[in-house]
């Protein structure tokens, strides 16, 4: 396989008086000599200059001979070449490409809605020239390729109700998940000669038919897990208040008594409303 073969072409500015110099001799010859043979200089002058080139920084021009390679010039600034290559303008510089909003499904059959953002550059100008029939639509074909294989790789979210628990899910893991995305489509692009900068999700939800759902769902998970946590703060505190009562003997509780406070104490802190007081004037039982 060929690869990217950077050369140095004659400098243009030198060319350029050369061939300004030959000029104005052949008009003056052909008037002062009335020779029409010093016009032939003249036409060759034309087609000499049809070899100027300028490349631009961070831009590069690959030269072809009739179908050959010939190699690329990468470095900035005013040259001649051979006035019968053919100079294709590739551009070195760095690119950003935003994709499509694509529907594809997870790890658990979910439908999401995906994309990715995609900073890129061209590395190999021969392999961006010859090795695929146009590297920035390959860019963009493979990209969408290797984003419907990510999300394929990982669920959306973590849900413990249904047994299914992953460490890595697209919603929370964006460092690993951005790193297995680079690395996809650094292995898909490579064989055009591009780089990958970087590469992240762009836009990450879930698809319409089913985000009203998962979105319950979501808030379902969260009161369970904060009802737990004051379940769990709840019971330390009856415990604790239990236990300073029973070392300080502020007062005396049989079995009957300590129910009813414990009962009391998670009533008035596991409810989502103040708790009203009422004053009891009588015993337990009455």
């Amino acid at each position: 396989m060929k690869k990217e073969k950077v050369i140095t072409p004659a400098n243009g500015y030198i060319i350029l008086f050369i061939l300004i110099t030959l000029l104005l001799g052949s008009i003056f010859l052909t008037f002062t000599k009335e020779e029409p043979a010093y016009l032939l200089v003249s036409i060759l002058c034309v087609i000499i200059a049809l070899g100027f080139i300028m490349v631009q920084p961070n831009s590069s021009r690959v030269l072809l001979l009739f179908g050959k390679y010939i190699g690329t010039v990468n470095q900035n600034g005013f040259y001649w070449v051979n006035p019968f290559y053919t100079k294709k303008k590739i551009s070195l510089r760095a690119s950003n490409f935003d994709s499509e909003r694509l529907k594809v499904n997870d790890k658990l059959g979910n439908p999401v809605m995906i994309s990715t953002i995609l900073v890129w550059r061209v590395s190999d100008t021969y392999k961006a020239a010859f090795d695929v029939d146009n590297y920035e639509n390959f860019v963009r074909v493979q990209t969408d390729a290797a984003v419907r294989k990510l999300a394929s790789m990982y669920p959306y979210d973590n849900f413990a109700d249904d047994g299914h628990t992953e460490d890595i899910t697209l919603r929370s893991s964006v460092n690993e998940v951005s790193e297995t995305l680079e690395k996809e489509i650094h292995e898909r692009l490579s064989i055009a000669g591009i780089e990958v900068l970087e590469a992240r999700i762009g836009y990450l939800a879930y698809a319409q038919e089913i985000a009203n759902a998962m979105l319950k769902r979501q808030q379902a998970t969260a009161i369970v897990a904060a009802r737990h946590k004051i379940v769990e703060g709840a019971v330390s505190m009856v415990e604790m208040a239990l236990e300073k009562l029973g070392e300080k003997d502020i007062v005396n509780l049989d079995e009957e008594r300590k129910a009813a406070m414990v009962s009391n104490l998670m009533v008035i802190l596991c409810g989502d409303k103040d708790a009203s007081p009422v004053l009891n004037t009588g015993t337990l039982n009455n």
